[in-house]
């Protein structure tokens, strides 16, 4: 092939060379194959790409198109409903919300309503109306000082560094128009969380961002300086996140920036390491006294813990030290396996921890069984992009929603893919400033707020329609799922519920028998 490919090249030198004879016109050609020759010689040399050395030049057209497979597919290949991670149906209603358009959808779902796993609610002949302030409630028990009144629909956690100035700025000021919560991801609160006033969910994770030593500890000193600030609502334990749970990361030297490591407390000239787990504690009951003490140092704000669940013993011995120690979280975040906006490795994002709709209904249970759910509100993360989403997570046992690649479609993400790369074509996910000046902070922000504001308003709907006056009348037995084409199961029945207080006593339930097995 190498060898046809330079003979081609030869001839047609010598042909242009002849032509010229007749035209100079005809010398033009030769600026085309001059580069031409050097990227095949260059190819036939490397040894990096075999494709490049065996078909130089033609071997370019693979590394070209396998560049844009991507959009190929977005916008070529995908139906509706078939495309990954968020489909084209799911992306267009949040696109149509956050410009306050037309969401309606023409004749009828394109949904197969008997291929398995397809979901709906049940509605009622005697409807109800909704009223607004049950879009809301408050969070923290008796232990929390300064309770906080919560939306049932919030940003969830996404760090600046990850996401870019002007999107924080967006999000930030869309959850201050919409007065609504913002999740500060655990990279510390930047001035860019801060600018606008929104409500702020301060997330502590195991890097400490803002809240550590210069060898990387916990600093109470810098912790309750920053929790002072009036934005800052609520604390939240970050012990794992969907995306990448029991994975720690790290930001390169060559990567900080000054703006960065005031941000986050650390020092120029180094890595900077979130470990994948904790140095405050070392066990449950050493963890619920750290949120004791954070709890305290903040002025009494509530506190939370953000967990995918891995092992079930784990979670049921947070359980356990809870009623040992007296010390009550004022909330759970589950977050599911299937969670996205943070980079990770193939091997975690696909196989590493429980799925939202198992984890939820295993920690809600869970409570209940401990007869602690009362004490303790429960959040949920993971593809909650439509109020369907919402209705179903709460009929569970969550008490609220977070919703993050749905506040990244609402800011103008386009689902490139490019989230790991800093190359994010629309401003969100990326650093470089040529391309976060694209993105408008203030028309970004009443998107923001306006897909909160229908996807709440629609919320409202779904929950009249069915007969119910709030969302604590949600329940399991509202939602159906097909199981195969001739079955259907509602999900009381595929998650059927334990009896309060019942994880108290002997002989435990059979699902939680070898959990259990140790008392």
């Amino acid at each position: 092939m190498r060898t046809l490919i330079f003979s081609v090249i030869i001839a047609l030198y010598l042909f242009i060379f002849l032509l010229s004879q007749l035209s100079k016109v005809y010398l033009g050609f030769l600026y085309i194959l001059i580069p031409l020759t050097f990227i095949a010689l260059w190819d036939v040399v490397q040894k990096k790409h075999t494709i490049l050395r065996n078909f130089p030049i033609l071997g370019h057209l693979r590394y070209i198109f396998e560049n844009i497979r991507p959009e190929i597919s977005q916008y070529f290949i995908e139906s509706d409903t078939n495309g990954a991670p968020i489909n084209r149906e799911y992306r267009s209603v949040v696109y149509q919300r956050s410009k306050d358009q037309l969401d309606t959808v023409p004749f009828g779902t394109k949904r197969d309503v008997y291929e398995e796993g397809y979901e709906w609610v049940s509605h009622s002949i005697f409807t109800k109306p909704f009223f607004e302030h049950h879009l809301k409630f408050s969070l923290g028990n008796q232990q929390c000082k300064q309770p906080y009144s919560m939306s049932l629909l919030n940003i969830s956690a996404m760090s600046f560094g990850s996401l870019s100035s002007n999107a924080i700025m967006a999000l930030n000021k869309g959850a201050k128009i919409g007065n609504f919560a913002h999740n500060t991801g655990e990279g510390g609160v930047s001035p860019y969380h801060l600018k606008y006033g929104g409500d702020l969910i301060w997330q502590i994770g195991t890097g400490y961002f803002g809240a550590r030593k210069q060898n990387g500890d916990f600093c109470p000193e810098n912790f309750k300086d920053q929790a002072s600030h009036p934005n800052i609502k609520v604390i939240e334990l970050k012990l794992s996140q969907g995306a990448k749970p029991g994975h720690g990361g790290i930001l390169p030297a060559k990567k900080l920036t000054p703006e960065l490591a005031a941000i986050r407390k650390v020092p120029m000239g180094q890595d900077v390491l979130s470990p994948p787990s904790h140095s405050a504690f070392s066990n449950t009951t050493e963890m619920l006294h750290f949120i004791q003490n954070l709890r305290e140092l903040s002025g009494g704000k509530p506190v939370g813990i953000k967990l995918c669940v891995g092992k079930p013993s784990e979670f049921i011995d947070i359980c356990k030290s809870i009623l040992k120690t007296g010390i009550y979280p004022d909330y759970f975040a589950i977050d599911g396996g299937e969670g996205g906006t943070g980079a990770a490795p193939i091997e975690y994002t696909n196989s590493v921890g429980m799925p939202l709709i198992d984890g939820l209904v295993f920690a809600h249970q869970t409570l209940c069984g401990f007869d602690i759910r009362d004490k303790i509100k429960v959040l949920a993360s993971g593809k909650v992009l439509t109020s369907f989403h919402m209705v179903k997570l709460i009929a569970l046992g969550a008490d609220a929603c977070y919703s993050a690649r749905a506040m990244m479609l609402a800011l103008g993400c386009i689902q490139a893919l490019k989230c790991n790369n800093n190359t994010c074509p629309t401003g969100v996910a990326t650093q470089k400033q040529s391309l976060v000046k694209g993105l408008d902070v203030d028309l970004k922000a009443k998107r923001i707020a306006e897909f909160h504001k229908e996807t709440l308003k629609c919320f409202g709907e779904m929950l009249s329609s069915m007969g119910l006056d709030t969302p604590c009348q949600l329940k399991p037995e509202h939602i159906f799922r097909r199981v195969d084409p001739t079955h259907v199961k509602n999900y009381a029945q595929l998650f059927p519920k334990i009896e309060k207080g019942i994880l108290l006593k002997k002989p435990f339930p059979s699902t939680y028998k070898h959990v259990m097995s140790g008392d």
